[in-house]
């Protein structure tokens, strides 16, 4: 329309009049930005408190804050306002020679395996951090996430016996032939408790996939974003990690429910679908029952022993 009245010189009535077009749409004002403005608002809240969340984790979080929005328009969003999350390198998949790896050997209801490890930090003053997580396989809970200067196989013991009485046994553990790992006395503990130990290849960690995602996950939204003044401090930020990890993380291996929703959703399932007369398939220990105490203004999580 511009170009014909520039060409022809004639006015906006008469070119609209000829090319059949209504006047009205030559002065259209989209109202996408305005409609769009506080779903971007809040998009780009979400992005900046979890900024390894791509816009699929991002849907997940509005949807559970009771956004009607579709994938595709927060899809569309985000490529608009240039929201992104930085590349990284792919992932070769290995499936190991062991028959312990965690693809051979797969979780099949929850505390049927669990894995565990260490990764390391440190505090602002140059100290070591060693973090021991705890994980359940089958739902992705984590269990606990201990944080001390030195962690040795007694103190191993001591967070897998407090577990055990929280949880019950799982059947399983995983994990590679750490020395607090392999030491005779963790293996004489969990014989005596009735759990069998999946020891993964040395040099292999890719057979401990699970709990290696999981402190990929922690390196990448816990300990990159946090500069850790003391062991205090660490110890607090990583118990409300971990909280929000179970409850409000959506996990996109669980149809991007919470690890939390998706035992709940389990149980529920193994209850209604129970033959008759049969009791159903349900550990007492499955998810996870807890205490949210403030103390000083921090919130702490205390499991609930049966």
């Amino acid at each position: 329309m511009r170009h014909v009245r520039q060409r022809l010189g004639v006015s906006e009535r008469r070119a609209c009049r000829v090319l059949s077009q209504p006047r009205s749409s030559q002065r259209y004002q989209g109202r996408k930005p305005e409609r769009d403005r506080s779903l971007v608002s809040r998009m780009e809240k979400l992005a900046r408190k979890h900024p390894r969340y791509g816009y699929r984790r991002i849907h997940a979080l509005l949807r559970r804050e009771g956004w009607r929005v579709n994938r595709k328009r927060v899809q569309r969003l985000w490529r608009e306002h240039g929201f992104k999350v930085p590349l990284r390198q792919g992932r070769r998949r290995r499936l190991g020679s062991s028959e312990n790896g965690a693809q051979r050997r797969r979780a099949e209801y929850p505390n049927h395996v669990w894995s565990y490890d260490f990764t390391l930090d440190a505090t602002e003053d140059g100290r070591r951090l060693k973090f021991l997580p705890v994980v359940d396989e089958f739902t992705r809970e984590c269990h606990a996430l201990e944080v001390e200067r030195s962690i040795t196989a007694e103190g191993v013991i001591a967070t897998l016996d407090y577990l055990f009485r929280v949880h019950g046994e799982p059947e399983y553990i995983r994990s590679d032939n750490g020395p607090e790992f392999i030491a005779n006395a963790i293996k004489q503990w969990l014989a005596a408790s009735g759990v069998r130990t999946l020891y993964i290849e040395p040099g292999s960690p890719w057979e401990n996939a699970y709990i290696e995602s999981f402190n990929s996950r922690l390196e990448d939204e816990l300990l990159g974003r946090e500069l850790f003044t003391s062991l205090t401090e660490a110890k607090v930020l990583a118990e409300e990690w971990r909280l929000a990890y179970n409850h409000e993380r959506p996990h996109s291996a669980l149809g991007y429910k919470t690890p939390a929703e998706f035992a709940a959703e389990w149980r529920s399932a193994s209850v209604a679908f129970a033959p008759v007369g049969a009791p159903a398939f349900v550990h007492p220990h499955q998810g996870e029952s807890e205490i949210i105490l403030m103390t000083e203004g921090n919130p702490t999580s205390h499991p609930v022993l049966p």
